[in-house]
């Protein structure tokens, strides 16, 4: 059972960014997932989650320019970053609270990180 975060790159500031993340294996059910992100030297920040009914969850300073979005049947959590700010520059990682097939339950389980650099 794993995470794997995609989209990341180098954007303009102004300009958006579309990320993504799959949850893959033997995976029963997926309870809350969402985007953190992580400034080096700084400590990891919430971003946005995502219940699996579809409540959500942002932080103040990225109401209204980013939405975080889940599609349950194919296991992904997306992120599309609008408005895009210098200060947006970070590691954005995903997060889920999954059961597996097994039976395990997996609290906090994190993707590798997809940096965005939002730099003219």
């Amino acid at each position: 059972v794993q995470l794997q975060a995609s989209g990341g790159g180098l954007v303009q500031p102004g300009g958006s960014l579309r990320l993504s993340c799959a949850a893959s294996g033997s995976i029963l059910s997926i309870d809350l997932m969402g985007w953190y992100r992580q400034v080096p030297g700084k400590q990891r920040e919430l971003v946005a989650t995502v219940t699996s009914s579809g409540s959500t969850n942002y932080a103040d300073s990225m109401k209204g320019r980013f939405t975080i979005s889940r599609d349950n049947a194919k296991n992904t959590v997306n992120l599309q970053m609008n408005s895009l700010k210098p200060e947006d520059t970070a590691v954005y990682y995903c997060k889920a609270d999954l059961r597996a097939t097994s039976g395990r339950y997996y609290s906090n389980l994190w993707g590798q990180g997809t940096l965005v650099t939002v730099s003219s």
